[in-house]
């Protein structure tokens, strides 16, 4: 893996785009799994929100011109002639010279074209109320179809659901939405070094990261982790746990094994079990010997054995995939920040550096979270950003703008 052979991050990524494809939709129960899920459809609405005038105060339902000149000093009396409560509209027609008391949310009586606010009012008895002032036409009345008219496109496909977007679909009455299938993936981490959290601490032995936080990004990317398993530095094993890895997914994730050490058998398996390879070796820090290819209808990417590399690498090439596999655009966020403090590096591999970002007067700024070592999982800690540095620069100065992507989605279960 020489330095002529890396393949530049931008190279790599169309390639991994140019094979991803939008997975099938499914019927989805809104208030059984929804929140998270990608929309397969656009959604118009079927009828008007609010389907009914309603008031936007509690007070009275008046007409207008039966109230012209009222204020503190000249009040209006008003007979009252029933009650609009929420879910309870009034039967009565308002008449000249009447009012309705209404609620919040109650639908407004026919006749009636404003709301006076119970506060601009002064109780007379119990059959009547006077006026302290004027509401003009249409105060305090929510128009039908306010919200929502029918035929209007509410919701694009490619939307993920939130909260906001659960409450306007349930407002439409939707029961079932159609969603994009959930990426079916797969983690393997292999290492003979690596412990699982039970296991008892042994001379050069390090816990295993990568299986929480690979498996934690391909959840917060959309995606169900269907397996996820650990391989020791063996050959057969490898090949094994690959082929488990494989089986019934849409992407495959294996972390570690893919260098050029004689312990690295993960690019040997998945040669071996049909694996087409479409490049090795990334001009890119972290994440240098990462490797993309793919059978049949599932994509494999082998990432490194660092737990840095490997999660910066997975937002960096796994992210596009799993947004054009959920129907959306396979780009990420990205934008611009003014770099806090100096930044070398040498030519030859991009470096994606973790930064936090801070608004100031002058602009977005993005600060390195500390040292930048693969090892330093602590960096990943309240990153807000990857300032990508390209790979034929020597760095950055104090004050120059970089480009960033943003790290917001992949914060979010």
């Amino acid at each position: 893996m020489s330095g002529s052979t890396l393949v530049e991050l931008d190279d790599a990524r169309e390639a991994i785009l140019s094979a991803s494809r939008p997975l099938a939709g499914e019927s989805v129960a809104l208030g059984n799994g929804a929140l998270g899920r990608v929309l397969g459809e656009d959604v118009t609405a079927t009828h008007p929100v609010p389907a009914f005038d309603n008031s936007a105060m509690d007070g009275f339902a008046v007409r207008a011109p039966d109230l012209s000149g009222a204020g503190p000093a000249s009040p209006v009396t008003l007979r009252l002639v029933g009650e609009s409560r929420a879910g309870h509209p009034a039967s009565a027609v308002l008449e000249e010279g009447e009012a309705i008391a209404i609620s919040t949310g109650a639908m407004l009586p026919r006749g009636a074209d404003a709301v006076l606010r119970v506060e601009q009012t002064r109780p007379r008895d119990e059959e009547s109320v006077q006026a302290l002032s004027a509401p003009e036409l249409g105060r305090d009345v929510r128009r039908v179809g306010e919200d929502l008219l029918p035929g209007q496109t509410v919701l694009r496909a490619g939307t993920r659901i939130g909260p906001a977007e659960l409450g306007v679909l349930a407002s439409l009455g939707r029961s079932l939405i159609r969603c994009v299938r959930r990426p079916r993936v797969s983690v393997l981490v292999t290492g003979d070094e690596l412990l699982g959290l039970h296991e008892a601490p042994r001379a050069g032995a390090i816990r295993d990261t990568s299986s929480y936080s690979i498996s934690a990004l391909a959840q917060c990317g959309g995606a169900e982790v269907k397996w996820t398993g650990r391989a020791a530095d063996d050959e057969a094993a490898t090949r094994e746990a690959v082929e488990r890895a494989l089986d019934s997914v849409d992407v495959a994730v294996v972390c570690g094994g893919v260098s050029v050490g004689s312990h690295d058998h993960v690019r040997p398996s998945l040669g071996a079990l049909g694996v087409r390879e479409r490049f090795w070796g990334l001009a890119l820090k972290p994440g240098s010997p990462a490797w993309f290819g793919w059978r049949d209808e599932t994509l494999v990417f082998g990432l490194p054995g660092n737990p840095v590399s490997a999660m910066v690498t997975f937002v960096l090439l796994v992210g596009p995939a799993l947004r054009v596999m959920l129907g959306q655009r396979g780009e990420a966020e990205r934008g611009e920040a003014i770099m806090s403090s100096d930044y070398a590096k040498p030519p030859g591999r991009a470096h994606a550096v973790r930064c936090r970002l801070e608004q100031r007067r002058e602009g977005l700024y993005a600060a390195p979270t500390g040292p930048q070592g693969s090892h330093v999982l602590s960096s990943m800690l309240g990153a807000d950003a990857l300032a990508v540095i390209a790979s034929d620069s020597t760095g950055v100065s104090a004050g120059e703008r970089v480009p960033i992507e943003h790290l917001r989605e992949w914060t979010r279960a």
